[in-house]
């Protein structure tokens, strides 16, 4: 499948085309279903799911920036603290198998920006005697082109406000619901995360899937499950990040090994690959990508073993997986020269799609702040008398 995937990649990237013909394929492979907890899934382990974002990303990274979302969401139904009902969940995850239905999660505004860094969402669901009526406008709804569920960040319109995600199944012909095509972005261009506008769309009432006073979401008032939950969904969505933009810096070390084989500069009457210059050059690439390895590798058995890391240290993870891709991808552009940016070749393409992840939520900004505040707490607590 790999191949056919990234046959077409180049083509998607200088369109700005949604791939909507990989999903079928995915589908058909049972993939789209693979992490949703059985009957309805074959409830795979982050390890297993890693090992498919990996193969897919080297190949088109959208594709897989897509599939990554749905595992997250079909994962979430099973974490500790889940308050979804049994019948909604059932509807998604049913979906998922029977029809290779895609989900994703829709929180980001253009006054609100993404809801980690806080703040009452301008989204608004209303109650009436038929249901939820949901009025906003929600930035990068990654896959929205293909999308079934949208799970949809939003206030209600009470005296004292409850937020929470609000799930709506996309139709034929719905009212109320708007897509603006706007996506027009330097990485992931076949991502198809474009702007949503809601206009009193109608929602079954139990279609509010998890509704709480805005200070229940507050850390601190975090039960031990959702606690628990929390941390597990944090890992899960580090690695197979992390696991995707590490896959699209592989795939720009393979174009340079291929490049530096085959070039024979006249001067030289040998490849560059025979160079020692070049080779060790080439050896820091490796040893890059061998540390995002194991430590993606190690994160993911912790997490199928019961032992999730902190979620202060998943985004640790994060950021440095994602730096560690960035530069690899940084080398072997200094190591190829003006081939590598040339439109004609696909590592500036990769280039520009691995800058993404210093952007994608967690941002490092937020990561490493919290890194910092728990390195304090931890200092201060060894203390004696502490």
């Amino acid at each position: 499948m790999g191949p056919r995937l990234a046959a077409g990649a180049d083509a998607l990237d200088r369109e700005g085309a949604f791939p909507h013909d990989n999903f079928p394929l995915l589908h058909e492979a049972g993939l789209i279903a693979y992490a949703a907890p059985a009957p309805h899934g074959k409830g795979a382990g982050l390890a297993a799911c890693r090992a498919v974002i990996q193969a897919v990303a080297q190949a088109e990274p959208a594709t897989a920036l897509v599939l990554v979302m749905t595992y997250l969401q079909h994962r979430q139904l099973s974490c500790p603290g889940s308050r979804w009902p049994r019948d909604v969940q059932d509807r998604v995850l049913v979906s998922a198998a029977r029809d290779g239905a895609l989900i994703n999660a829709l929180r980001v505004e253009p006054e609100l920006g993404t809801p980690a860094r806080g703040g009452l969402p301008a989204t608004v669901a209303r109650r009436d005697r038929q249901g939820w009526r949901l009025s906003g406008h929600k930035l990068y709804a990654t896959g929205i082109p293909a999308l079934r569920w949208l799970a949809v960040w939003a206030r209600t319109d009470e005296a004292q406000p409850r937020t929470g995600v609000f799930l709506l199944e996309r139709r034929a012909g719905q009212a109320g619901l708007r897509v603006v095509e706007s996506w027009n972005h330097l990485g992931l261009r076949a991502s198809g995360s474009h702007e949503v506008i809601f206009d009193d769309v109608l929602l079954p009432f139990e279609h509010a899937v998890d509704l709480r006073v805005p200070e229940d979401w507050a850390p601190e008032r975090a039960s031990s499950a959702d606690r628990e939950g929390h941390a597990i969904q944090q890992a899960w969505m580090s690695v197979l990040l992390g696991t995707l933009y590490d896959a699209v810096a592989r795939a720009g070390r393979d174009w340079l090994l291929g490049f530096l084989a085959g070039r024979s500069p006249a001067n030289l009457g040998r490849p560059l690959s025979t160079l020692p210059r070049v080779q060790e050059q080439v050896g820091e690439i490796e040893a890059l990508l061998a540390a995002n390895a194991a430590m993606l590798d190690l994160a993911a058995l912790r997490v199928d073993a019961g032992e999730p890391p902190s979620a202060a240290d998943s985004g640790l993870l994060k950021f440095n997986v994602t730096s560690r891709a960035i530069e690899a991808v940084e080398r072997a552009l200094r190591l190829s020269g003006n081939p590598g940016l040339s439109r004609g070749n696909p590592l500036e393409r990769h280039y520009r799609d691995v800058l993404c992840g210093r952007v994608h939520t967690p941002q490092d900004d937020t990561i490493l702040a919290a890194a910092g505040q728990a390195a304090f707490v931890a200092h201060q607590a060894a203390r004696p008398g502490a």
